[in-house]
C-alpha cells in the first residue's frame, strides 16, 4: 500500500516544550527481541535508537536519515526498525522524507516501532513485522510547566499533532479516524500479526530475519537507564546543560571529554544507583 499521495506534515514548534520517549516504552523497547543485522543486504538504513538526539548526541535524526538517503540515492531503500520513539517532531521529519524518496520504500519491524516510530513505519510503500514485534500508538507525551491555564494552552496545542498522527494511520489501515483516537488515548500495543489484520503492517516477516535468542546489550540498558534519570531531572526542573553535566560526571568525566574507559557494566551500575538515590529522594519529597 502507498501513501505517497498524502500532503507533508506541516509543523511549528512550541519553544520549551519538545516530544518525549515515556519511561516504561523504553523498558519495553529494552526487553524487546533484538535485530539480527544483514551486514550484506545492500540499501538499507537501521533505526534502532530513540528518535532524536538525546543530551549525549545519539539517536536517529532527520538529518542522519536524509544524508543516509542521498547517499543511496533514487534506488529502492529498506529501513529496519526496533525503537522505542521520541521526538515526535524528528519522528515527522524521518517521515515525509521516507515518504518522498522516489524509489521503493519497504520498512522491516524487527523488534518494537513505538511512538514517533510507528509513524515512521508508515511510510514506507510496504511495511513488514516480525511475529514477535509490536507497533505502539498513543497521544504525543510532553514535559510541560506552567499554571492551569498554560497547561490548557499546551494540551490545545498538542492537539493537532495527535490528529495528524490519525491521519497518518488511516490512511494506511482505513480504520475510522475516532476509533483511532479511541486506540491513541489508551496507548495502544499492536502485536506482528494484529498489526498485519489491522493494516498497519502488510506482511510478517520471515523467521530468518530476527533473532529470538540474542540477549539484552548492557548498551541498552545504559540508554533506558540514563533516560529516565533525564526524565526526573527534568520534572525536577533541572535545565538542560545542568542534566547533561550531571549525567556525564557521573560517567567520570566532563560531557565534552573523552571516553573514561569504564565498562559498559561499570557505567550501568552508577546509572542504576543514581536512578535509585533519585527515586527515594522522589518519595519522600
Amino acid at each position: 500500500m502507498t501513501i505517497r499521495s498524502l500532503p507533508a506534515a506541516n509543523i511549528a514548534v512550541r519553544p520549551g516544550l519538545r516530544s518525549e520517549v515515556s519511561p516504561h516504552v523504553l523498558d519495553r523497547w529494552n526487553s524487546s527481541i533484538r535485530a539480527a543485522a544483514k551486514e550484506d543486504e545492500e540499501n538499507t538504513i537501521s533505526i534502532m535508537e530513540p528518535i532524536g538526539a538525546d543530551w549525549m548526541g545519539d539517536g536517529v535524526t532527520a538529518k542522519r536519515i536524509s544524508g543516509a538517503l542521498r547517499a543511496i540515492g533514487k534506488k529502492d531503500v529498506t529501513v529496519s526498525i526496533n525503537s522505542p520513539g521520541g521526538d515526535y517532531f524528528e519522528g515527522l521529519a524521518i517521515y515525509n522524507l521516507l515518504r518522498e524518496h522516489p524509489a521503493n520504500v519497504t520498512v522491516k519491524i524487527v523488534g518494537i516501532a513505538a511512538s514517533a516510530a510507528s509513524v515512521i513505519a508508515m511510510a514506507a510503500d510496504e511495511v513488514q513485522i516480525a511475529r514477535a514485534g509490536f507497533l505502539m500508538i498513543h497521544n504525543t507525551w510532553v514535559f510541560a510547566m506552567g499554571d492551569r491555564n498554560e497547561l490548557r494552552n499546551v494540551a490545545d496545542w498538542l492537539e493537532p499533532f495527535d490528529l495528524a498522527a490519525v491521519d497518518i494511520y488511516a490512511a494506511r489501515t482505513g480504520i475510522d479516524p475516532k476509533e483511532l483516537g479511541k486506540m491513541l488515548d489508551r496507548e495502544t500495543w499492536i502485536g506482528g500479526a494484529d498489526a498485519v489484520a489491522k493494516g498497519f503492517a502488510d506482511t510478517l516477516l520471515s523467521a530468518d530475519e530476527i533473532d529470538s535468542k540474542a540477549k539484552n546489550s548492557i548498551e541498552g540498558k545504559v540508554v533506558v537507564a540514563s533516560h529516565k534519570i533525564e526524565t526526573f531531572l527534568a520534572r525536577a526542573g533541572v535545565s538542560k546543560s545542568e542534566r547533561r553535566e550531571l549525567l556525564a560526571a557521573m560517567k567520570g568525566g566532563m560531557s565534552s571529554a573523552a571516553s573514561t574507559g569504564m565498562s559498559g557494566a561499570a557505567v550501568l551500575s552508577g546509572v542504576e544507583d543514581l536512578l535509585s538515590s533519585i527515586k527515594a529522594i522522589s518519595s519522600n519529597a
